[in-house]
């Protein structure tokens, strides 16, 4: 009964949206500290020739609330370029700041923690 009452706290709010052979799950979910955070889940069903049998391939997003305006702008900025063809007004601002310099810092797996 514990585990049932945590999942019901846990799960707040989901919508689900059908997109052919994927469906994707948009969940709101509460953590210990009342804090809310999303989870973007795209599932995919596979057919494993070993077995013969059906299975779902998941894939999972988690955003916190101090991403939600970072990503929502992106999004937006990412669907414009797809319908328009153009970048907007930030974008052509932001082309001075070299992104995969931006990137691989982020992604230095070189520097060992130890180091600093």
């Amino acid at each position: 009964m514990e585990g049932q009452e945590r999942k019901d706290r846990e799960e707040v709010y989901t919508k689900v949206v059908r997109a052919g052979k994927r469906t994707y799950f948009f969940d709101v979910k509460e953590m210990r500290s009342s804090e809310m955070y999303i989870t973007v889940t795209e599932s995919k069903r596979r057919f494993d020739q070993d077995s013969g049998k059906f299975f779902y391939e998941k894939h999972k997003l988690f955003l916190y609330k101090e991403d939600y305006d970072k990503f929502t702008n992106a999004l937006s900025d990412i669907i414009h370029f797809i319908r328009t063809g153009e970048k907007t007004a930030d974008e052509l601002q932001d082309e001075d700041v070299n992104f995969s310099d931006e990137y691989s810092k982020d992604l230095d797996f070189t520097q060992d923690s130890t180091d600093e």
